[in-house]
Order: C-alpha cells, then sequence, then structure tokens
C-alpha cells in the first residue's frame, strides 16, 4: 500500500527570499495548531512545499478540512506517496484518478525537482498518460479535460493526486505584525479581521456591547465568532467593553445628530489605548464606504481625527453582496444574521449627521470628559482567549481586566427596559 499524506502549496511565501524559512517555520506552527485534535500528525517541509503524512483515509479527510482554511496554504491535495519507478507511479495515478469521481476526460501533469530522474516531465506525462487510457477507457483532454492527474517528483518520493483544494492564500498568521480590530456581532466586521490575518497580521478584537442598556446578546454572538476564528488561526483575544453606559452618557450630553459619531470616537479613543497596551501598530474596523450613515467620507474623516495610529478599513471598496459572499465563506454569515442588541443602534437618532466636520465634532465634545470615559471603559474590559501560536500576551495590563470563561449574562429585562 502507498503512504497517505496531505500536500500543501503555498504561493506568497515562495516569493520572500532570503526570510523566507522563517514564513515557512510560522506557517507549520500555525498549522501544528490546527492539528492538534489529530495526535502525532504534524507538517513537514520538502523543497517549497510542506507534507502531512497520516495513517488512514479518514485521517487524511480531517487533515485535509482543517489545513485548508489556514492563512497561508495556497491548496492542499490528499496524495498518494510512490517511490520514483514508473510502475509505481502508474499504480498510484489510477488511485487517484478514481478518487476524483465521475469524469469523462483528463490530463497528466508532471514535473520534477530533481533532475536526476531518468524521465523528464513530458515522458512521464506521456507514460502515464497511456496507462491511464488503457486503464480507464477515458479520452485524454490537454485543453480542458474533467479531472487533472498531478504527478510532483520532490527528494527520492513522488507525490501523486487529481483532487487539489483550494486555500485560502495570502501569508501565515504571526508575520505581519499585531492589530487591534473592533469587532461586533454583525456581518462585517469578522470579514475585515480575517482579511487582516490573510495578510499576516495577528488580530486582537475589541467588542463594545451595549450593556448594561440592553443584554449581553452581543457578546455571545461575538465570542462564537471568536470560535470560527480561532480554527483557522485568526484571532488572538476579544476583549469586551460594557459601552452602554457611556453611550447614555453622551446620548444626554451632546447634539443627537453627532452621538453616533462621538461614539465611534470613543471607541477609537478606547481601542487605540489598547493598542499601545497590546503593542498593536493599527486598528482594523468593518466600514464600507457609504454602507450606512456613519460612513460616509466626511464621517470616516472625523472619526480619523480622533486617532493618532493608522485605522485600516480591508472592505472600504466592498460592497454588501461581496461582503456577505466572504461571510458565508467565512462560517460567520449565520452567527451575524442572529438577532441581537447592538450597541450601534443604541440610543440612535433620528436623524444621524452624514457629512460632519471635525469643528463642529470638537465642538460637540467640549461638554463631554473624553478622558475619563476612555480611562472607565479600559478599566471595564474583560476578555476571552483564543488559541494563536503566533501571540504574545501584553506583560501588564490594568488591574481590573480579568480573562473570563465565557460573556456575561444577559441582564433583567426591567433594567434593560429603563435604560433604554
Amino acid at each position: 500500500m502507498f503512504e497517505r499524506a496531505a500536500l500543501i502549496h503555498y504561493h506568497e511565501i515562495g516569493l520572500k527570499g532570503r526570510n523566507r524559512s522563517s514564513f515557512e517555520k510560522r506557517l507549520r506552527d500555525n498549522l501544528a495548531l490546527a492539528l492538534l485534535a489529530v495526535d502525532g500528525i504534524r507538517a513537514e517541509r520538502i523543497s517549497s512545499r510542506l507534507l502531512v503524512r497520516t495513517p488512514d483515509s479518514a485521517v487524511l479527510e480531517e487533515v485535509v478540512s482543517r489545513v485548508s482554511v489556514i492563512p497561508g496554504v495556497s491548496s492542499v491535495s490528499p496524495c498518494w506517496i510512490t517511490s520514483r519507478e514508473l510502475s509505481e507511479m502508474c499504480k498510484a495515478s489510477s488511485l487517484a484518478i478514481a478518487d476524483s469521481g465521475e469524469y469523462r476526460t483528463f490530463a497528466v501533469e508532471a514535473r520534477r525537482s530533481n533532475t536526476d530522474h531518468p524521465m523528464n516531465s513530458m515522458e512521464m506525462n506521456r507514460a502515464i498518460g497511456r496507462h491511464l487510457v488503457d486503464e480507464t477507457a477515458k479520452r485524454v483532454d490537454l485543453s480542458n479535460p474533467d479531472v487533472t492527474v498531478r504527478v510532483e517528483v520532490v527528494q527520492g518520493d513522488a507525490y501523486i493526486y487529481s483532487r487539489k483544494l483550494p486555500g485560502p492564500g495570502g501569508l501565515p498568521v504571526g508575520t505581519g505584525g499585531k492589530v487591534v480590530a473592533l469587532l461586533s456581532a454583525g456581518i462585517d466586521s469578522p470579514v475585515a479581521t480575517w482579511r487582516l490575518a490573510k495578510r499576516g497580521a495577528v488580530p486582537v478584537g475589541i467588542h463594545f456591547s451595549g450593556r448594561p442598556q440592553v443584554s449581553a446578546s452581543s457578546e455571545r454572538l461575538v465570542a462564537e465568532i471568536g470560535s470560527v476564528l480561532e480554527r483557522r488561526g485568526a484571532i488572538a483575544r476579544i476583549y469586551i467593553v460594557p459601552f452602554g453606559d457611556l453611550q447614555k452618557e453622551i446620548s444626554l450630553h451632546a447634539p443627537p445628530d453627532l452621538r453616533v459619531l462621538l461614539y465611534r470616537r470613543l471607541m477609537v479613543r478606547v481601542a487605540e489605548e489598547l493598542a499601545r497596551i497590546e503593542g498593536a501598530k493599527a486598528l482594523v474596523t468593518g466600514e464600507s464606504l457609504g454602507q450606512v450613515a456613519s460612513q460616509t467620507l466626511e464621517n470616516m474623516v472625523v472619526v480619523d481625527d480622533a486617532a493618532t495610529m493608522p485605522i485600516l478599513r480591508p472592505l472600504v471598496g466592498s460592497d454588501k453582496v461581496e461582503i456577505i459572499a466572504e461571510a458565508r465563506n467565512l462560517a460567520t454569515f449565520d452567527l451575524s444574521t442572529q438577532e441581537h442588541d447592538d450597541c450601534c443602534t443604541l440610543f440612535m437618532p433620528r436623524t444621524p449627521a452624514t457629512h460632519a466636520t471635525v469643528e463642529e465634532i470638537h465642538q460637540a465634545e467640549e461638554s463631554l470628559d473624553m478622558r475619563r470615559m476612555t480611562g472607565e471603559a479600559l478599566e471595564s474590559m474583560t476578555y476571552l482567549e483564543y488559541r494563536c501560536p503566533s501571540y504574545k500576551a501584553p506583560r501588564t495590563l490594568p488591574a481590573s481586566v480579568t480573562a473570563v470563561a465565557e460573556p456575561a449574562g444577559p441582564v433583567d429585562a426591567t433594567t434593560a427596559a429603563s435604560g433604554r
């Protein structure tokens, strides 16, 4: 019997030159976490690829499923490992083509990394192709085949497969620094967080809950969204800030049409202080230009004015259809569409400003003690811990900030109603 394995390809890492080995090591570490539940399974490097050897087909399918969602992976294929003998490669190619399901036409793509192999790529294509025609009675189509059998001769062995599952691509989490992502229970911000993770950043989430003015339903959904991201190695922690009382204070002392922008500016200040504690270099939001009233270009300028570090908006040019499709693929869409109390709609004015100016927002903030409010928000935080091998926790946190096993339960219904 041939040995079974998952053959992992990457693309962008291969362009990294002298520091390529550090990117490969980070990807291997991230894969080790993804495969933690599969006992004794680890990834090894073989000539610009990674390989995960498995004892049987059942384990192989689980490995392929877990590996295919990890940033940095371009594709993963369940393969057969054979010797470089032509007869063995032909036998394995028969198994590979049978693994591809129904088909009428096929092609063979062979390549070799070792020039000492007696056959070149074209000769292997012809020999294995003839074998498969004789065995299957199927037709060769080099232009548009239903299935392609791939043969890779690498470091003394041959790796043969027909299924190629696409991965997310990008760079391994942990190669692009740390960011603080403003993470709601909605559709957009989990996708924005995921996009930064695919660029190698380590995301630390911060969630602003409407508690105690409303229930903790958004916190529970964000915790589940965090679990989805964790399976991809794409989240390290999520800090939870009970924000409802601060929103109420703003609503009592500021012009109604500017409330939402004042909420956002306070969120940015709190997130930025957390970023300094965490050693993060930028903030991330799920804003998309023109999607809602607060996301006009003028309003984004007003929000940016409250920050001293970059605010990254990876969705700024995406429409809702694109974002929803990505959320479905990410497996956060069903969670994000569950009913929950969103702090963004708390004390919402009838007509929020769509073209605010920095001057008028500064004037509105004169009646608010933003420094005190920022401090209170930081002191009231708790956090949820997720597994992320590249994450380094901050050495110090405010004494009141503690880890929690799960988000707080819902507040009393009477209290929530009166808070509104």
